[in-house]
């Protein structure tokens, strides 16, 4: 009876609260810049320009631009910004496209190196190179050599070499 590969390894690490606190640090600060993104387009599709707060304004200005105003946090306001549901629509595009993206990575890496992966095994790549057909044909004489006589390259001299009729 053969055992799941899963039940023959043992991780001796255990799971601690660093790892998913750095996680959540990392989706709070890439939702805050996707807030104030969508606000950047807001206002650029509006035709006021790139608009980003500057300093202390990035995090002080958050609840102000959650609530659809354009300028909040700005140093310099421009004259004509985007109107509250336009800032509130690609706030949400841009979450949106972030919990996507975020999503795709979190499956990438955890079939990469998450604890379900397939351990110790070779990418196609190498398996090709010791396997496949290339090597196959590169060692023929090896493995078949009455199919693949050795071929000896001709010297241009006599060294006693007389080849086979």
């Amino acid at each position: 009876m053969t055992m799941p590969q899963a039940d023959r390894r043992h991780d001796p690490y255990p799971f601690t609260w660093e790892v998913p606190v750095g996680i959540l640090t990392i989706w709070l600060l890439l939702a805050g810049a996707g807030v104030h993104l969508g606000r950047a387009l807001a206002n650029l599709t509006a035709g006021a320009g790139w608009t980003w707060p500057v300093g202390r304004g990035l995090f002080r200005s958050l609840p102000q631009v959650l609530s659809g105003d354009a300028a909040a946090g700005l140093e310099h306001v421009p004259a004509a910004t985007a109107s509250s549901t336009c800032v509130i629509g690609w706030i949400l595009t841009v979450e949106l496209l972030l919990a996507v993206g975020l999503g795709v990575g979190a499956v990438i890496v955890l079939r990469r190196w998450g604890p379900g992966r397939m351990k110790g095994m070779a990418s196609p790549a190498q398996a090709e190179s010791i396997l496949g057909v290339t090597r196959l044909r590169k060692v023929s004489q090896i493995i078949r050599p009455d199919l693949y006589p050795p071929t000896i390259p001709p010297t241009g001299g006599h060294d006693g070499y007389h080849p086979r009729p």
